[in-house]
């Protein structure tokens, strides 16, 4: 699909605040609402949005503890990679999971309620079988977090 600039404004206004209604974002880019609601959809439909979301005070809730885990296993084979990553799946505390460069495999956002839950965690991740080491670090404060897509630059 294509981007023009109201496109792209649309993105950006969204990421910023995704319960605007047609209306509100209609009048930001200078369309009428019907207009809007139309391109909104037709970029949906594109994939370019993928769902919308609430972002929830983790500390409020009780889950101030924020931890960024490397994790390197000890085969590679595709069977032990997809047991992996099954099971990283199926972990509520898990927030994101990715496949890294570097000495090692996977970098794990982790985020629990205290130090007892992260250790109650990471001993489910060293049961794993296919685990070969666990490295963490724990976040102090967050400096920069939900930043937006720069979409009006591409």
């Amino acid at each position: 699909m294509k981007l023009d600039r109201i496109d792209r404004q649309l993105l950006d206004l969204l990421q910023k605040d995704a319960s605007a209604t047609a209306a509100e974002l209609a009048e930001k880019v200078g369309l009428s609402s019907s207009p809007c609601a139309r391109r909104i959809r037709q970029l949906e439909q594109a994939g370019l949005i993928t769902g919308v979301h609430a972002r929830l005070n983790r500390e409020k809730l009780g889950l101030s503890v924020t931890v960024f885990v490397h994790v390197r296993l000890s085969q590679h084979q595709e069977p032990v990679v997809i047991n992996f990553e099954k099971a990283v799946e199926a972990m509520s505390e898990v927030m994101s999971c990715y496949t890294v460069s570097g000495s090692f495999d996977y970098l794990l956002h982790v985020v629990v309620s205290d130090l007892a839950a992260y250790e109650s965690w990471v001993r489910r991740l060293q049961r794993l079988s296919m685990v070969n080491t666990i490295d963490s670090s724990f976040a102090i404060r967050a400096v920069k977090e939900f930043a937006p897509l720069d979409v009006q630059s591409q």
